[in-house]
């Protein structure tokens, strides 16, 4: 099986290195082509060659077939000036062989075509320009020095003619090359164009999320003196005589402390948020209490008639508690439960070193449209603005922990999201340090 390329090439590398496969590819058939060409031509029709000397060139070919074969097992990066010099080797391998057998007067320096639409296709326009002008002058020296075979060039005897027999199967070779190589050639320059295409998202992504906790940070901030005012408001209400005497006013004020304590807890998780880096400050626990704590905070804080929250996790394994991935739960949970009120799930699986959440509910599900943009900004059936945030920001610390999360609608009502998350991105090592 052939390697995966290294997630780190860029695009471009990554299809210049798919390419330089395809050009060992067609060496390979090349040489095939020419052991077999050569076999015919002396044995079925009696033409005499120098056989010593072509093949030399044979054998320097393969050789460096082989060796281009070994380096790109190791190597995954491959540029132009590469790609270009891998070229000019076929172009002087396929000049040395027809100099050494009829010169232009061979039917096959119609393969030069082969080279020249190859290198048209893969290399910039230099370096095409460039092996346009050196096939062009390898065809001169063929025309000038080459010593002509013995071969009849009786074109009045139509296919019975070896020369036009020769024109037909270079034509038909150079054809049948073509048609295959460009096609997967073609193929490989748009899978790069793609997966530059899915970078350049990726980066205007993680831009909007930068710009989105700056928000957040200056936000939290400026909420910070209107809650200290509101704070000091109820407290002064509390303890005056009017309130005192309604135990109903009260108990709405003890609410309104409460759910005022809570925006202010929500704030400083913001700014600690803003203020530390991922894993800092973090306390050392294992992943089935990090769930379990989190999903009893969670609940003490909504609202819910029935929520089945189901650990399945078997094998405990150290990990920090993660304050990205803890708000990110909480988001899938708080989607879910704005489309079901009455009702949602939380399964939490392990397979090998991989982590699995499933949270389903029993709501209207997702729109068809949804699910094809699904985790892209402003994509929501909420109507208000911002709406779809949520969903987008789960998706993009899910990618960055290493991990996926997908969507989809239940056939019995309702939807399902799913996080499948490394554990070694939240995991302890032995030695007791993160590895994420």
């Amino acid at each position: 099986m052939r390697p995966a390329l290294s997630p780190a090439a860029p695009p471009e590398h990554a299809a210049g290195y798919r390419n330089m496969q395809q050009l060992i590819q067609l060496r390979w058939i090349a040489v095939a082509g020419q052991i077999t060409t050569i076999a015919t031509v002396t044995v079925g029709f009696g033409v005499q060659l120098p056989l010593a000397a072509m093949l030399k060139v044979l054998a320097c070919l393969i050789a460096f077939n082989i060796f281009s074969h070994l380096r790109w097992q190791e190597e995954r990066i491959v540029t132009n000036r590469q790609v270009f010099l891998a070229l000019l080797v076929d172009v002087f391998s396929l000049t040395a062989q027809l100099y050494l057998s009829g010169g232009m007067r061979n039917p096959f320096v119609f393969l030069y075509l082969l080279q020249v639409i190859l290198s048209a296709v893969l290399l910039t326009p230099w370096s095409t320009w460039t092996i346009v002008g050196i096939v062009g002058l390898c065809m001169a020296v063929l025309a000038l020095f080459a010593e002509p075979l013995a071969l009849p060039l009786d074109h009045e005897g139509g296919l019975a003619s070896l020369y036009i027999r020769g024109i037909l199967i270079s034509v038909a070779v150079n054809a049948v090359l073509l048609a295959i190589f460009i096609t997967r050639i073609g193929r490989n320059l748009r899978t790069g164009d793609a997966q530059l295409a899915a970078l350049r998202q990726r980066a205007a992504e993680e831009e909007h999320i930068v710009r989105m906790g700056l928000l957040a940070s200056g936000a939290a901030h400026e909420l910070g003196t209107p809650l200290a005012t509101l704070a000091v408001i109820l407290g002064d209400w509390r303890r005056m005589p009017e309130f005192g005497k309604n135990p109903e006013l009260l108990a709405e004020i003890g609410e309104m402390q409460a759910q005022l304590k809570r925006c202010k807890s929500i704030v400083s998780g913001i700014l600690m948020s803003a203020g530390e880096a991922r894993g800092e400050s973090s306390a050392k626990t294992s992943i089935k209490v990090f769930l379990d704590q989190l999903v009893a905070e969670w609940r003490d804080n909504r609202s819910i008639v029935g929520f089945v929250y189901d650990n399945q996790i078997a094998r405990d394994v150290p990990v920090v508690s993660d304050s990205t991935l803890k708000q990110m739960i909480w988001n899938v949970l708080d989607n879910a439960l704005e489309a079901s009120p009455q009702w949602l799930s939380l399964v939490v699986t392990r397979s090998g070193d991989a982590l699995t959440l499933e949270v389903t509910d029993r709501g209207p599900g997702f729109a068809p449209g949804m699910l094809d943009k699904f985790g892209t900004p402003y994509q929501s059936t909420k109507g208000r603005p911002g709406g779809g945030l949520g969903l987008f920001l789960v998706v993009n610390v899910a990618r960055t922990l290493g991990g996926t999360v997908s969507a989809r609608n239940r056939d019995q009502g309702g939807a399902s999201v799913r996080v499948n998350l490394p554990l070694a991105a939240i995991a302890i090592d032995a030695g007791g340090g993160h590895v994420g």
